[in-house]
């Protein structure tokens, strides 16, 4: 049974992708969060660079962090460049907080930010999503599903 299509949010520019996360995690549900930056952070992100391939988001204190994330120091800034790997502040609405700690808590799922890009306004958005880890034999399933797909279109292109 084909799960269905997840929500798509407005991206004009994506800066960094977590291309890894759809062959680790099931992903459950997106999110669409605000990330709290300072402003040589953004200018590094206008640039292009950051990366959120080891990065997870976790709830403390009734606030989400995204830990982990790597946006490195903007070449062109002075002493008051900042910390390429500190954690950051997600925003998020309170009732989404409440559905993300329960799913946490209770259902044993974790918070993988998906893509950090620009929308439409310009403001640096985080898309996370809430996954479940997948067991090495769905890992195997997963890549002989890929594999097959693969080769369904290599039969179509020789065969017309």
């Amino acid at each position: 049974m084909a799960r269905p299509r997840p929500t798509e949010f407005e991206k004009t520019k994506i800066v960094a992708e977590n291309r890894r996360a759809r062959y680790e995690y099931f992903l459950e549900d997106f999110f669409e969060a605000g990330i709290a930056l300072t402003g040589t952070e953004v200018k590094s992100l206008r640039f292009g660079e950051g990366s959120i391939a080891e990065s997870y988001a976790e709830i403390k204190d009734d606030q989400v962090w995204l830990v982990n994330a790597n946006i490195p120091e903007f070449s062109h800034g002075n002493r008051f460049n900042h910390e390429p790997k500190r954690p950051r502040k997600l925003l998020l609405h309170g009732r989404q907080i409440d559905k993300l700690r329960n799913a946490v808590a209770r259902d044993g799922m974790t918070l993988i930010p998906m893509s950090i890009y620009f929308n439409g306004h310009g403001r640096a958005k985080v898309e996370l999503a809430l996954a479940k880890g997948k067991k090495l034999h769905d890992k195997r399933e997963t890549e002989k599903a890929r594999d097959w797909k693969r080769e369904q279109g290599r039969l179509m292109r020789e065969r017309g």
